[in-house]
């Protein structure tokens, strides 16, 4: 079997979907595997490393793709309609196509998928099971983005954020607040406290209070009797009450008058990002406070966030959409990890083909398409 792997065309994007390193555990599964010129290079793959590891460096995305049997992407395919070429019509019929789909952003695509009849599988779909944690990319990539959030900030902040004592005098340590205690809101509490900084994070679920104690931040809650169900079985944040909204905006602004940097994280899949920090609130921060939305390419969590970087009333709002492509080379790494683990238990030893279950939970969890049909139920609706 064939698999390829195309350079990505998206802005912004950094990234590859394999690597040397498991190019060449795909050469051992007895795969052949076809790599676009330059698709590496922003990650610091060069082409040669890829050669080196078994794999053809091929010089166009539909020399790479033509007879491929798995394509492996970072982000879906993009469309004329887009500006681009149409990567979809380099695909062979059959061809399982895995990678960040973003589903709920373009239901159109989703069909589009089941009528070139490719086997379309996405990864950000995947259920929150022991067994999937090492194919878990929302988790790798999220996890890499909360270090370089606190980064981002870092870079625009005027001050240091440890405490220093020198014979000039003292530098008091930097406030940081993080809202949203999942796997990228984790990552910035340990690296804000890694950089002295004295932390504290918000979230709707109380479960995580411990782990935000855990790494030295104080905890930050709401009073609501709602808390107690304001996570989903998957693990995500559910949206919250008017009513719990309004106490929530009450603490943030009266959290936020005293904080440097506040880094905010709330996503709830499918929808439009939450809104944390309201106009009011920004014009209430300290002058030379920074803000952080790493959730802007869902519309962000701050009312004034525009792509880049923006200064208000003397307030810094960053906001770089896909942060782990800015730091590309561990997040392309740890991705293609993931995707190997994914696609390891798939392949049949004696035929070197995949072996699919369609009943098996991670394969209902995250195929869309299969045999020119919409198959998931979330999406089987998507071109009425």
């Amino acid at each position: 079997m064939k698999i390829g792997i195309p350079k990505e065309l998206r802005e912004h994007e950094r990234r590859v979907a394999a690597t040397p390193d498991t190019v060449k555990k795909f050469v051992g599964l007895g795969f052949e595997v076809f790599v676009e010129k330059n698709a590496g290079t922003a990650a610091a793959f060069p082409d040669q490393h890829y050669q080196a590891a078994g794999a053809t460096v091929v010089n166009d995305a539909a020399a790479a793709l033509q007879d491929a049997d798995i394509v492996l992407k970072v982000q879906r395919p993009l469309t004329q309609a887009e500006g681009g070429p149409d990567e979809l019509s380099y695909f062979k019929p059959g061809a399982k196509l895995i990678g960040f789909l973003a589903p709920h952003a373009d239901l159109q695509q989703v069909t589009a998928y089941a009528n070139a009849k490719v086997d379309a599988f996405a990864m950000e779909l995947l259920p929150r099971i022991t067994r999937a944690q090492s194919m878990d990319v929302l988790s790798s990539q999220s996890n890499l983005a909360g270090y370089r959030a606190v980064l981002e900030a870092c870079n625009v902040f005027g001050r240091a954020l440890p405490m220093m004592m020198t014979a000039a005098g003292t530098v008091p340590p930097g406030r940081v607040v993080v809202m949203g205690a999942g796997v990228a809101g984790l990552q910035a509490i340990a690296t804000a406290k890694r950089l002295g900084a004295i932390v504290s994070a918000f979230d709707v679920r109380p479960a995580v209070k411990e782990q935000v104690e855990s790494l030295g931040a104080t905890f930050i809650e709401v009073e609501s009797e709602e808390t107690e169900s304001a996570e989903t079985a998957g693990g995500y944040a559910k949206e919250m009450s008017e009513d719990y909204k309004r106490k929530q905006s009450e603490l943030v602004h009266e959290t936020l008058k005293k904080q440097d940097i506040a880094i905010t994280t709330a996503l709830i899949p499918g929808k439009p990002a939450p809104t944390l920090i309201t106009e009011a609130m920004v014009r209430d921060m300290k002058p030379g406070s920074v803000i952080v939305d790493m959730a802007i390419e869902a519309g962000g969590n701050c009312e004034l966030s525009e792509e880049g970087i923006v200064e208000t009333g003397g307030v810094s709002i960053v906001a770089h959409p896909n942060l782990p492509s800015r730091i590309a080379e561990d997040a392309s790494a740890l991705y293609a990890k993931n995707l190997l683990n994914f696609l390891t238990p798939l392949v049949d030893e004696e035929t070197k083909s995949l072996k699919l279950d369609p009943e098996d939970e991670i394969i209902r969890g995250t195929q869309l398409t299969r045999d020119g049909a919409v198959v998931h139920p979330n999406f089987s609706g998507s071109g009425d």
